[in-house]
């Protein structure tokens, strides 16, 4: 069991949570984090280099002097890859789908976790009791950083609830801000500290902003077809 400390407002320590590491993983599994972090990034790679094969350079195709009699080396078009200006042998073609790559359900969902025990185990998980904030206000956030000791850059979850909290806390350098049920292992292991409330974090061990998340999705589309089935056409015999 880990015993994480609940911290308030003032960096003081008013309760603890206890978190089963089974339920992270059970021990740190280097080998999967590196490959979600690997798949991660290079799916986030834009594909959008490009470079002119000699095919796509604007120019003629006629050759530059005569084959014999010039006493310099035979030559072709101008638009050779051997020549200042010319195309490139192997043009860059590739789009982003060809840099994507799939970790299994099960394989992502694990390393999630495992990298959130990484964090807890190196003490880098700041849990605070709630992130209530009445306005918006940058320099109360860093404040409340600071009382617990975050020198370095920081991920702040939240469940999304409190706007004010976000505001907070996005105009700081460092620090950047995701919803709970978006925490994945690559945002983790790119930032030194966590800091979560407590209620978030339950909700991310228990699996229940997922459900949350879930249900707003599959309610959306709902409403939309729903708006959009015809009504039912009445018969002779109704309009008679």
């Amino acid at each position: 069991m880990i015993e994480l400390p609940i911290y308030d407002s003032n960096g003081k320590k008013v309760d603890s949570l206890q978190i089963d590491a089974e339920t992270l993983g059970g021990e740190v599994r280097y080998a999967l984090l590196k490959q979600a972090y690997v798949i991660t990034h290079g799916n986030q790679r834009q594909g959008s280099a490009r470079t002119k094969s000699r095919g796509d350079v604007h120019g003629s195709t006629r050759k530059l002097y005569k084959q014999k009699g010039t006493g310099n080396a035979r030559a072709g078009a101008a638009r050779t890859p051997i020549r200042k200006g010319g195309g490139v042998t192997f043009k860059k073609t590739r789009t982003r789908e060809d840099f994507r790559t799939e970790l299994p359900k099960k394989m992502r969902r694990l390393a999630n976790r495992n990298a959130l025990l990484a964090k807890l185990i190196d003490n880098e998980v700041k849990c605070f009791a709630a992130l209530d904030f009445k306005a918006p206000k940058t320099a109360e956030f860093a404040k409340m950083m600071e009382s617990v000791g975050i020198d370095r850059t920081c991920l702040v979850a939240t469940d999304g609830k409190n706007r004010n909290a976000i505001l907070s806390a996005r105009n700081l350098d460092g620090v950047d801000v995701c919803r709970i049920d978006q925490l994945n292992a690559f945002a983790l292991l790119n930032h030194r500290f966590l800091v979560v409330d407590k209620a978030a974090l339950v909700s991310f061990l228990n699996e229940t902003c997922f459900e949350s998340a879930e249900g707003d999705d599959s309610a959306a589309p709902a409403a939309k077809t729903a708006s959009k089935t015809p009504s039912k056409s009445k018969s002779k015999k109704e309009v008679a």
